[in-house]
């Protein structure tokens, strides 16, 4: 692994920061450029890392990571152009376009966008990411490698796919969140206590997921297995269908990608 600058240090680069270490990565081969004082001290703390308040104390190593919010990102990225130098940059920044990065950082073209998503905090995070053609195998393979430090990868080969990949697995923990809380209260509405309407909801959804993922078996598969005739589960699956539950998750899905779109749109205008 080469070594790697982060510029930006919240929540999400310390969850690859976590991972990477974890995965055997020397803390004194990463360096994080983060404003917050306090971020600062709990990542040193936390990691054994090199921190920096500014982006002028960094060595910028081959790698590059830039873990800003996305409306910061013209400013940093302006800040970064004159010490370009051939680096992989890797762009966490949510709806900001590879086009529009490069244009930030003088034309440099070496970028692969990554969109991770909240359960990388625990090593459990699924992250599409896109390279144009500019972007070798290689460098493609060095990029994989750090995402994977926190769940699983899938490639793109499209950027505008990315604005799906937002809407299913960037916002779908929000959606997977809701349904937990919609089972937890139906079971707390049929009469069990709070806490173990919680842990039934929590477990079957952690379970079912689980189960769904290392069986490799088709979704419809499993579901069609717990389903027996004239069963409970057939019973409460048709309650589902006439509500058209499938039918609203696609078009939150579709709202969500919809919106994806419009913010590459605003941050492309940014600078």
């Amino acid at each position: 692994m080469h070594k790697i600058s982060f510029i930006g240090g919240g929540n999400m680069a310390a969850a690859i920061i976590g991972g990477l270490v974890a995965s055997g990565t020397q803390p004194t081969d990463i360096e994080v450029v983060e404003i917050n004082a306090d971020a600062r001290a709990q990542l040193a703390a936390r990691f054994g890392v090199v921190t920096h308040s500014d982006v002028s104390q960094a060595r910028l190593h081959a790698m590059i990571v830039l873990a800003v919010k996305p409306q910061s990102l013209p400013q940093v990225a302006a800040m970064l152009a004159s010490r370009m130098a051939g680096q992989l940059v890797v762009s966490i920044a949510a709806g900001v376009r590879v086009a529009d990065l490069s244009r930030w950082l003088g034309g440099h073209e070496r970028i692969v966008r990554a969109m991770p998503n909240t359960p990388a905090l625990v090593q459990a995070g699924i992250t599409g990411l896109f390279a144009p053609a500019a972007v070798s195998l290689e460098s493609r393979s060095q990029a994989e490698a750090v995402l994977r430090a926190v769940g699983g990868v899938v490639w793109v080969e499209e950027e505008l796919q990315l604005d799906a990949v937002t809407a299913v697995s960037g916002s779908g923990p929000a959606y997977v969140f809701y349904c937990i809380e919609a089972l937890e209260a139906a079971a707390a509405a049929q009469g069990l206590p709070p806490a173990t309407a919680r842990q039934l909801a929590l477990r079957t959804f952690f379970g079912a997921a689980k189960l769904a993922l290392e069986s490799g078996e088709e979704p419809g598969v499993l579901r069609a297995r717990v389903t027996s005739r004239g069963g409970t589960t057939e019973r409460g699956v048709e309650a589902l269908e006439s509500a058209a539950v499938n039918l609203a998750i696609g078009q939150a899905v579709e709202a969500a990608s919809r919106r994806s779109a419009e913010l590459g749109d605003e941050l492309g205008r940014l600078a």
